[in-house]
């Protein structure tokens, strides 16, 4: 799940920032996935053991939300029809929820790994003639 991100690059360089903003703004627009009540995170493949760890420890509102705006956004698509504008996710609702579990766990996921490998050996006695 880890991608490498231009993000921190962008960020540190206002005139670039100042550049990519309306590009970024209009990409997530196009996307269409806000007019069907979807959030950014909801739209992460579920088929990682990773995701699906991430799933499970949702708190239960969030869990029920997420699935509650799914079956909303499907019945949309199957109806080919938009929701009303008043009801499409809103710029500062798009808020990640997901991606803080996932990116927790997989750094419980490379800390296991880390003390795994770690390899322990006995010291050796410094011994001296004459003790």
């Amino acid at each position: 799940m880890s991608v490498p991100s231009l993000a921190p690059f962008i960020a540190k360089r206002k005139w670039l920032q100042a550049w990519v903003k309306p590009l970024a703004t209009w990409y997530t627009n196009a996307a269409g996935y806000r007019q069907l009540g979807l959030r950014a995170d909801d739209l992460i493949p579920e088929e990682n053991d990773v995701v699906q760890l991430a799933l499970k420890r949702l708190p239960p509102k969030d869990a029920y939300d997420r699935v509650f705006r799914l079956r909303r956004a499907f019945q949309c698509s199957v109806s080919h029809q938009l929701l009303p504008k008043e009801e499409w996710t809103k710029p500062e609702e798009d808020a990640p929820y997901l991606t803080v579990v996932i990116n927790e766990i997989q750094a419980e996921m490379k800390e296991r790994e880390d003390l795994e490998a770690i390899i322990v050996s006995k010291r050796e006695k410094n011994t001296k003639e004459g003790h």
